[in-house]
């Protein structure tokens, strides 16, 4: 050997993987004698799962207890909690039925002691509960799907819908959630009733019934942008020195200065107004929060708008004032995790992304101009930024 491989195979030696042969890890210690058993064990059953606490063996090489059992859909499932700790969860059933739990304590050889078998029978997995819960409605291009998931625990909404030959098949349009008030609307579907479902499932493969539904979605269309025009009357707040409004339906998300932002010197409720082009009865204006550079990209966060109102009208006075506006509704954005101002999570960046549809009251007039009115924002203020909007409705 020369001198540049005996020092490849000395660092070799020193990071434990020899020179010239595989090495397997192996536990370091030969303890062939098993554990003595755990004892006293006792439960608590809870949604889903149950909380087994013992009594740990005298045993100084223990390293850990393992629980193994089965769900009923035949998928074989193992917990292990250290030896520092007396207790550890089971879950992932789907049924209230009794289920055998094998609890064994294991040396530091992997050596596992005899086991100790207890009966434990869960409380109702939390899918049920939300599947009472469980609508479905008309809404504007497609369907809303709502829930209560007071346990936040998370679940898969499997949503269906008829295709052209009136099967019945598995939609792109899942929803992945773990917020306590699910509402989601689920588009793309023309003005023509079909046939819908919606099943829920947890992460263990769990399945609730089905809801099925024959429902006909509103028809709406979307206002086409191009159409748009940036409008100022007394009294709408000033705009950052770099930021048009025109940033709003440059069709460049989340990128500065394409977007518009709203004087931060204005502390009172501060709105901006604009053309749409079109004389329209509006469905829903679609708002692409700004994602700003903190922790990478936030949301829900600083000027994104969190109180607000949006008004029309078909002939706004030049005075600026409200007259002869009609508010076309009153909003809060909501984060769908709930977590503290500044931390996202995968949910909330994919809702915002998205760009979040906010549904504007029935019965309202046709309108050909909007206003944006920000009461507060994440942030406690009032100032807001938009990166884009996109606004939909009847036309016709």
């Amino acid at each position: 050997m020369n001198k540049v491989n005996i020092l490849i195979c000395f660092l070799a030696v020193l990071i434990g993987t020899g020179c010239g042969k595989e090495r397997t890890l192996e536990p370091l210690e030969k303890n062939s004698r098993p554990p003595g058993k755990i004892s006293n064990v006792q439960w608590t059953a809870g949604p889903g799962k149950a909380t087994i606490t013992y009594a740990l063996p005298s045993d100084p090489d223990l390293l850990y207890v393992k629980a193994v059992y089965s769900l009923a859909n035949g998928r074989e499932m193992e917990v292990k909690a250290s030896y520092y700790i007396n207790n550890l969860t089971v879950e992932g059933f789907g049924d209230t039925e009794a289920h055998e739990v094998k609890l064994y304590a294991v040396n530091r050889s992997e050596v596992a002691s005899d086991p100790v078998s207890v009966q434990i029978t869960p409380l109702e997995n939390p899918i049920w509960g939300v599947f009472r819960s469980l609508a479905i409605t008309p809404d504007f291009s497609g369907i809303r799907v709502t829930a209560k998931n007071i346990s936040k625990s998370s679940m898969a909404f499997e949503v269906f819908a008829e295709d052209s030959t009136g099967v019945l098949k598995p939609t792109a349009n899942n929803i992945y959630t773990s917020a306590e008030d699910v509402i989601r609307t689920i588009r793309g579907y023309d003005s023509i009733s079909r046939n819908f479902a919606v099943t829920i499932r947890d992460r263990w493969l769990n399945y609730s019934d089905t809801l099925f539904a024959k429902l006909t979605p509103l028809y709406e269309a979307e206002i086409p942008r191009s159409g748009f025009r940036a409008v100022t009357l007394p009294g709408d707040v000033g705009l950052h020195t770099s930021t048009p409004m025109t940033g709003m339906w440059d069709n460049v998300a989340d990128w500065w200065p394409n977007i518009v932002m709203t004087s931060s010197a204005v502390l009172t409720p501060q709105w901006i107004t604009f053309d749409i082009g079109k004389l329209a009865t509006l469905s829903r204006i679609v708002i692409y929060d700004y994602g700003e550079y903190y922790n990478g990209r936030t949301y829900f966060y600083a000027g994104n708008l969190l109180d607000f109102e949006i008004w029309g009208s078909n002939n706004p006075p030049s005075d600026g004032s409200f007259n002869n506006w009609v508010k076309l509704g009153t909003f809060k954005s909501v984060k769908p995790s709930g977590t503290p101002y500044g931390i996202n999570t995968a949910e909330d960046l994919e809702v915002a992304r998205a760009g979040i549809s906010y549904t504007f009251d029935a019965g309202m007039p046709k309108v050909k101009y909007l206003r944006i009115k920000s009461n507060k924002n994440w942030q406690g203020t009032t100032y807001f930024a938009i990166a884009e909007v996109r606004v939909f409705g009847d036309p016709r």
